[in-house]
């Protein structure tokens, strides 16, 4: 599918990986729709991008179908390419030193990392099978955001783990529900990227984290997540995929 012409959405799209593919896409000639619960930030990079700024939380139904209604509005379109960034990545081990896990924070993780992405898939894909087929016969295209830790949780991820291994085993389903109407559903699982949550780690433990990484030993960028999205977008045939962007990583348990 080509970008440009099109109406693009990217959930946390104001930071980090989001923001990366935003501007890529806008870049690329698509109008796009910058979801996110930092009104500030999501004004801000909508209107550098020429886009639409949309103030949204992603686990609940009633805001999302708003955002997707404004964003329909202005664009003049619903979005035939939607991105799930949005989520979030507190650390809590099992037991630990105050006793076992806080059942309230892991259903928080479980409710924005994957009730989150699919309430944001379910919805954006129903507006999808209204658009025209495309010359490939695609109405659209999904890319929701996983995590290596949905393979191999670290020490702490039991939580985020859990949540990004269910965004995982969604895509293949998701794509085959999908495919009669000409959506595909594919995942980018990212391994140890520089992102908001990087910025504040101490430089020696930065270090050690990008010497665990086989090749190229460093921290990925927003930016190769972003282009590993337009390659997705690009390549009709990808298609209920997920695919993991770490340098070879496979994480240790600590």
């Amino acid at each position: 599918m080509q970008v440009k012409g099109h109406v693009a959405l990217i959930t946390g799209g104001a930071s980090g990986l989001g923001e990366a593919t935003a501007r890529a896409l806008a870049a690329l000639g698509a109008k796009v729709g910058i979801l996110d619960m930092n009104a500030e930030r999501a004004e801000a990079v909508a209107t550098e991008l020429g886009g639409v700024a949309l103030i949204a939380d992603v686990t609940s139904e009633e805001s999302v179908l708003a955002a997707l209604a404004k964003l329909k509005e202005e664009a003049g379109s619903a979005a035939r390419i939607v991105v799930n960034c949005a989520g979030i990545a507190p650390s809590a081990r099992l037991v630990g030193k105050n006793g076992p896990h806080s059942l309230e924070l892991y259903r928080k993780v479980i409710e924005i990392n994957l009730i989150g992405t699919f309430n944001v898939m379910r919805l954006a894909a129903a507006e999808m099978t209204a658009l025209d087929k495309l010359e490939d016969g695609d109405r659209g295209v999904i890319i929701n955001t996983a995590s290596v830790a949905g393979y191999e949780g670290q020490i702490g991820q039991i939580a985020y783990a859990a949540s990004k291994g269910g965004v995982i085993s969604m895509t293949v389903t998701a794509a085959r529900d999908l495919s009669n109407m000409g959506i595909r559903v594919n995942t980018i699982a990212p391994g140890l990227f520089i992102t908001p949550m990087f910025l504040t780690v101490a430089e020696d433990f930065r270090k050690s984290l990008e010497s665990s990484i086989p090749f190229p030993s460093r921290l990925g960028t927003a930016q190769e997540y972003a282009k590993l999205a337009m390659a997705i977008v690009d390549n009709v045939y990808i298609n209920g995929e997920t695919i993991r962007l770490d340098g070879a990583l496979r994480m240790s348990p600590r």
